[in-house]
């Protein structure tokens, strides 16, 4: 508009960060070469190296456990489980750091170190023997100095690999603007190629590094990895320059604590009947456009929250999120609230997975493991479901997904929820199925223990639960960190790794109370998991009871997906509610700002009501209102659908004074609006 300047509102300030290295010309007024796949590439190159070492040592950890470091079966199998369990834990750490104190880059990184140090110490400790603790008969021959060595390299281990794993998806992910219709299928095929990176990684490590620890000992294994996991944190630091990097925004904990806060401090007030009532942010508090959301039916009792009292009148008081929170804000804890049941629903799965990394790998040891004249290591079972994932996620990310794209118009073809369902279902097939090869094993082993079965009677067990897996995490990844609020993306992304976590505790769990029952009422006072003999076990038994319970938690978790509702069904719908909101309880929601970024008084803005009525009349008297600038006035007189400010000053300039423009005009006849707006286009 000439020579004036009108103050942008401070939400285009908080949209810097992203807009700066946005790759969409239509958002950034030109290309730029941060983010997209090209970036996304040195995360994947790091999730094949990281997990190529991760993957093959809790394979095979279970038998250096057993066979190096002298535990019992129950008992290396407990460690095992524990070591993954913390290690999925932490990375609540992870995600909670890069959300509030670093950027997720800088996260990864330092716990990356961790990871490779407790690499270090566990190939020293399996290099010296004087190292190593001798045989004792007893559940855990680890104690003094050994123990200290054992149990500091696990720990390590556990924090170093789960922060990594709590930054690095969400730092892939943010390589993708889903605001961009192009991009959004980008951020889709994102987690798809993530699992494959992951998963040819794993395959690598469940086969040639597995092999070298188990003929070649086992401190070459463990260089190995070191070095593996090693290079792969230099690629993904050699990445930097590509990045999209968002820095932390604000401690997603104390958002919700002020809602929880509020809501029982306003618990014997009733919600309003209109959820219109309720407070709403203005746009320059808000940390972008896209965060809007708008308000559901569910949890009610948290919309208290947002209630402003109904007699307050004077717009001068300074509300902050410990007196009245936003809807939004409330909004933020509903969304996680209603995650809950659906990572309840799926932790029973990651039990039964766990199964598979421990009692199924001490099968496969007690089982024919010739191909030929080549032994294969029982700890390289696993990579059976590798190479099926293999070579099913590119069929599903090339072949299924753009054919369902097409029925359901979802941008991954089935939603995630459906996803994690069909995972669900499988993984209970698979233990029924675990049950049933156990049965033949043991049958056989007792009738003649020379001539064992083969040992790939368990890549049907294997092969089931590599496809629920593959169906299954993607499917949670990529819905907790769509579904989650923006300064929760990390620690929301994290959801899934706690359901691993917990599903692994939950499997330890199960073995102690299976043994301590069983032992009461079997007649031979054994429980089911007792000692070093499986033959001697009941382990099909307890492959059964995993398969009833996953077949009741999906009808339990059929009832929470149902009744889920996606943050994206209003998406639209807050968005258009972000311009156009209108005053609570004499409380402007949305308001102009002047030049030196406050926000006009009343009285200022009758006097500008003023002013510009006495130049609608010089205006019309001198007949300076033309046909383009009432074309121009149509368009600026009607809220804008939220477009994003371009790259280059001007173009910001001329969109902040369209949404400017907008505001001002809110609330005046229509006949004025038409002409002040032509006056503000004759001054353009």
């Amino acid at each position: 508009m000439g020579d004036e300047e009108v103050a942008a509102p401070v939400f285009y300030s908080a949209l810097k960060p992203w807009t700066s290295s946005c790759s969409n010309s239509a958002y950034c007024g030109g290309k730029d070469q941060k983010g997209g796949f090209r970036a996304a590439s040195f995360i994947f190159v790091l999730a094949k190296f990281e997990n190529m070492a991760f993957v093959s040592n809790m394979v095979s950890l279970v038998l250096y456990f057993n066979l190096q470091m002298h535990f019992d079966v129950p008992g290396s199998a407990n460690t095992l489980t524990n070591l993954m369990g913390s290690t999925f834990l932490l990375s609540l750490v992870g995600g909670f750091i890069s959300d509030t104190l670093l950027n997720r880059y800088s996260t990864a990184l330092i716990f990356g170190f961790l990871e490779v140090l407790s690499l270090v110490l566990m190939t020293i400790q399996a290099h010296s023997p004087s190292l190593q603790p001798s045989a004792c008969g007893k559940s855990s021959c680890v104690k003094g100095g050994i123990a200290v060595l054992f149990y500091a390299s696990l720990c390590l281990m556990a924090l170093g690999a789960g922060g990594v794993k709590g930054a690095l998806p969400a730092l892939g992910a943010d390589q993708f603007d889903a605001r961009d219709p192009k991009e959004a299928k980008g951020l889709a095929s994102y987690f798809n190629y993530l699992l494959l990176s992951s998963t040819l990684g794993g395959a690598i490590g469940v086969t040639v590094i597995v092999w070298v620890s188990s003929n070649e000992g086992w401190w070459r294994g463990f260089l190995i990895c070191t070095v593996v996991t090693f290079v792969g944190f230099v690629f993904m630091a050699a990445g930097k320059p590509f990045y999209r990097l968002q820095a932390p925004v604000t401690v997603p904990i104390i958002r919700i604590a002020q809602v929880i806060f509020v809501a029982v401090k306003n618990r014997r007030l009733s919600p309003p009947e209109n959820a219109n009532e309720l407070y709403e942010i203005s746009d320059k508090d808000s940390f972008s456009l896209e965060e809007k959301i708008s308000h559901t039916p569910q949890f009610r009792c948290l919309d208290k929250a947002a209630i402003l009292e109904q007699d307050v009148e004077d717009t001068n008081i300074k509300w902050t999120p410990w007196t009245v929170c936003s809807v939004t804000q409330v909004e933020e804890v509903k969304i996680l609230t209603r995650m809950l049941p659906i990572i309840a629903s799926t932790i029973l799965m990651n039990t039964c997975l766990a199964q598979l990394q421990t009692f199924s790998v001490q099968q496969g040891y007690r089982m024919n493991r010739y191909l030929g004249s080549f032994e294969v290591p029982a700890s390289s079972i696993p990579v059976i479901p590798l190479l099926f994932m293999s070579i099913l996620i590119p069929v599903y990310e090339f072949l299924f997904v753009p054919f369902a794209r097409k029925f359901t118009g979802h941008a991954s073809g089935i939603t995630q929820l459906q996803r994690v369902g069909i995972g669900l279902v499988l993984s209970a097939v698979s233990m029924a199925v675990a049950a049933l090869v156990e049965v033949k094993r043991r049958r056989q082993s007792l009738k003649n223990p020379l001539q064992p079965i083969s040992l790939f009677w368990l890549s049907f067990q294997y092969g089931i639960f590599g496809i629920a897996d593959m169906f299954t995490l993607v499917g949670l990844l990529e819905f907790f960190y769509k579904e989650a609020p923006v300064c929760m993306k990390s620690l929301s992304t994290s959801f899934t790794w706690i359901s691993l976590s917990i599903g692994y505790f939950l499997s330890t769990v199960f073995v102690n109370i299976i043994n301590s029952v069983t032992k009461r009422v079997a007649p031979s006072r054994r429980g089911w998991l007792y000692g070093q003999d499986l033959d001697q076990d009941h382990l099909d038994l307890f492959y059964w009871f995993l398969s009833i319970l996953s077949c009741l938690n999906f009808l339990n978790y059929l009832y929470w997906a149902s009744w889920y509702k996606y943050k994206t069904e209003d998406q639209s719908k807050a968005v258009e509610s972000s311009m156009a909101s209108t005053p609570v309880s004499g409380l402007p929601l949305l308001k102009e700002e002047t030049a030196n970024g406050s926000v006009p008084s009343e009285e200022e803005e009758e006097k500008e009501t003023d002013d510009e009525e006495e130049e609608e009349k010089e205006s019309k008297k001198g007949g300076k209102v033309g046909v383009e600038n009432d074309k121009l006035a149509t368009k600026i007189s009607t809220p804008l659908p939220l477009p994003l400010p371009k790259s280059s000053d001007d173009n910001i300039n001329n969109t902040k004074s369209t949404g400017a423009a907008a505001i001002a005009a809110n609330g005046e006849e229509e006949e004025g609006d038409h002409d002040r707006s032509g006056q503000m286009g004759n001054k353009d």
